[in-house]
């Protein structure tokens, strides 16, 4: 993700500026593998999109986007094809941390970075993709870069991001640019090869209740969501942080992909897990000035 230092004005407040130092800090080694010198995409507004735009605006929101991509990616895995992409080909259960900070790099450059660097992470993705391939315990083969597979995954990350966008920064937020972000994001959608590509919030969901039909859950879909909800924070400290989030990405859900995993949602504690995520998303907001 791409992450703003926070503001010079802390200078005139000590105590205040080494708290938001702090927490920008803690924020970035997340996202960011130090030990392979691994530092924030810089914003560029040469890149696929620029300062004006809805992804601009959407992505930089530190917490609607770990919501939304957790729930996302609960989405993503209810697709068999998807699932058994990620199960035969990845250490995901080894290295789960890695693959969120690949994910959320490529997100961070594409969305931020200059156009040859979003390019060079599209191109990337391509080519990981095109090795990917196997068959379903049910003896169907697949591929990663079925046009299909990859429309279902786009759309998934699309509405999820949006959601949590809206839920966490900006409820209000106008039917015009909620269409906007997903035509924006029909670009990325379209490099990596997905066909379909909804361009309208209306034509996403078409798409999702299109392949709802398609989907379904194992002991493999349990165990991936297990491990993605089990999984601890990067530190102790940050533990309670960690699992309010996975309690709002879960509430993020449709019900019915919520009633597929056999999840519950938060129940009378719904408005808790709310508030206290809009809480964490005010602070880091602070922070990153």
């Amino acid at each position: 993700m791409s992450a703003r230092y926070p503001d010079a004005g802390a200078a005139a407040l000590p105590f205040a500026g080494l708290v938001k130092r702090r927490i920008a800090s803690e924020v970035v080694a997340i996202f960011n593998d130090r030990a392979r010198g691994q530092k924030p995409v810089v914003r560029r507004p040469d890149g696929l999109f620029g300062p004006r735009s809805v992804v601009w605006r959407v992505h930089g929101d530190v917490t609607a986007m770990m919501v939304g991509g957790v729930s996302g990616l609960l989405l993503q895995m209810l697709h068999p094809a998807v699932l058994a992409g990620v199960w035969d080909h990845s250490r995901f259960r080894e290295d789960l941390l890695g693959r969120l900070r690949r994910t959320a790099r490529f997100i961070a450059l594409t969305s931020y970075g200059g156009r040859e660097e979003a390019e060079a992470a599209i191109a990337r993705v391509r080519a990981i993709h095109a090795r990917v391939s196997g068959t379903l315990p049910d003896g169907t083969r697949y591929r990663a870069d079925d046009p299909r597979l990859l429309a279902w995954v786009h759309v998934t990350e699309t509405v999820s991001a949006l959601a949590g966008w809206i839920r966490y920064a900006e409820p209000r937020m106008n039917a015009a640019d909620r269409d906007r972000y997903v035509a924006e994001m029909a670009r990325i959608g379209e490099a990596l090869g997905a066909d379909p590509v909804p361009r309208s919030l209306a034509e996403a969901w078409r798409l999702i209740e299109a392949t709802r039909g398609e989907l379904k859950v194992d002991s493999r879909t349990r165990e991936v969501a297990a491990l993605v909800l089990g999984s601890p924070a990067h530190k102790p400290s940050a533990e309670p942080l960690h699992r309010l989030t996975m309690w709002a990405a879960v509430d993020l859900l449709p019900d019915w992909a919520r009633r597929m995993h056999g999840l519950r949602g938060a129940g009378p504690l719904t408005p808790l897990v709310r508030s206290g995520t809009i809480g964490i998303a005010r602070t880091l907001r602070w922070a990153f000035g």
